[in-house]
């Protein structure tokens, strides 16, 4: 535990996670070029993206209770491969059913990784620093946005849509090589447990989905995740560069700024996740309300809001990456660790459940707004105003199954252990107590 062995396998499972990134956003910064190579219709261009968070959210659990059985190994080799094969079939592709194909075996292929390094990192560490190598690696993985947004965009438009599309998948086979020779499941003075039948590992699931702090889990990486996953995703670039008029350049240096925003915020909140483990929930909300707080004065906007109110957006959006990991750290203190494979998929299914709602519903509403007439282009910045509205909704109704989680996730604490949790405000007014007295 802890050794240098431990941070070696860290550093090539980050690179794992670093190539299923790239695979997976490279589509974010190709939407205008899909629009040209394929001729269709927002919802049907949306379903690219849609598909592949389908299967990768539909395919969470299986894989969490598929770690528990053969352990994290198997899956990020398997799953390395099944995303170059996916990329491979985008970038040959000229017909959108072929095009969809591709996108469902990268979003097959990329399920299975960020689970399975999330519990190398439990396996090859422990004490206070796992919430916080939790956070880095999430992190580090977004590098794989900033080759997606920088280098491959520059391929895209120098050299062509297959050109950018199998060097992406060439990252993938490199990820693979390595991750097939260095990677192990546990140190090898770690004691090996029986391992499970698959009928144990599914008899495990139940509880795991029942306990409050599992929900509280998938809660929180459903409210804080979704929103800037749909962004740089598919609709981010589209919205700036045709409803905004940004240059292709600009644009993908803002989500670039996406990404150093989570560099930065990200081992801010591993330490605040680890040195206030029972306010995590407060961070979350914390996240939400500003998010809301900015995508609320960017729609309202009388005209196109100003370019310094879209750089605070993507700086609020940077910051919903690293507080979705908190929920993997609900995952791991309220679950024992034979079932944190499980417990970590279906945290993971929840951020990705509600981008993919989000993102099949803002092409519809586009389509149906220029259908009518509303706007003259479908990608026009009133339409999109209107179609971004959905994410109230959606994640709204996120917060307040949270707010119930948490309430049972607390109940649950004070049963089991006698610690009770209050309310922000309470603390917060002994605390100030205390320091003036």
């Amino acid at each position: 535990m802890n050794s240098k062995r431990s941070w070696f396998i860290f550093g090539i499972a980050a690179l794992a996670y670093v190539s299923a990134v790239l695979q997976r956003t490279t589509l974010g910064v190709a939407g205008v070029s899909a629009a040209e190579r394929f001729d269709t219709s927002a919802a049907i261009l949306s379903s690219l993206a849609v598909v592949q968070l389908i299967v990768y959210a539909a395919l969470q659990i299986p894989n969490g209770v598929l770690i528990d059985r053969v352990g994290p190994k198997a899956l990020i080799v398997i799953g390395t491969v099944v995303m170059v094969a996916g990329q491979l079939t985008l970038a040959f592709s000229t017909d959108i059913g072929i095009a969809i194909l591709g996108r469902i075996l990268v979003g097959a292929g990329d399920s299975a990784v960020f689970i399975s390094v999330i519990r190398l990192v439990n396996s090859w560490f422990s004490g206070r620093i796992v919430p916080q190598l939790s956070q880095w690696m999430g992190n580090i993985g977004a590098i794989g946005q900033i080759l997606s947004a920088v280098p491959f965009a520059i391929v895209l438009h120098a050299a062509g849509w297959t050109t950018a599309f199998a060097s992406a998948a060439s990252v993938g086979v490199l990820a693979f090589i390595l991750s097939l020779v260095v990677l192990a499941d546990r140190p090898a003075d770690a004691p090996v447990a029986t391992q499970p039948t698959l009928r144990a590992v599914m008899a495990r699931l139940g509880p795991t989905l029942r306990r409050p702090g599992t929900q509280l889990g998938f809660w929180s990486h459903f409210v804080t995740q979704s929103s800037g996953t749909v962004f740089t995703l598919f609709w981010g670039f589209p919205f700036m560069v045709s409803a905004l008029g940004y240059s292709p350049a600009l644009a993908s240096g803002l989500l670039v700024v996406i990404v150093l925003v989570g560099l930065v915020s990200g081992p801010i909140l591993g330490v605040l996740t680890a040195r206030f483990p029972l306010r995590r929930s407060n961070l979350v909300i914390g996240i939400v309300v500003v998010l809301g707080i900015v995508w609320t004065a960017v729609l309202v906007w009388p005209v196109a809001p100003p370019f310094w109110l879209i750089v605070l957006l993507v700086v609020a959006m940077g910051a919903g990456g690293p507080g979705s990991l908190i929920g993997f750290d609900f995952a791991r203190t309220f679950n024992p660790p034979h079932t944190l494979g499980s417990a970590n998929g279906v945290v993971n299914v929840g951020g990705f459940t509600a981008s993919f709602v989000m993102l099949f519903l803002i092409g519809v509403v586009l389509d149906a707004l220029h259908g009518a007439g509303f706007s003259a282009n479908l990608y026009d910045v009133g339409a999109f105003r209107i179609a971004f509205c959905v994410q109230y909704v959606i994640i709204g109704a996120g917060v307040l199954f949270l707010l119930n989680a948490r309430r049972r996730a607390r109940l649950q604490l004070e049963e089991d252990e006698g610690i009770s949790v209050g309310p922000l405000w309470v603390a917060l007014s002994a605390a100030w107590s205390r320091k003036r007295t």
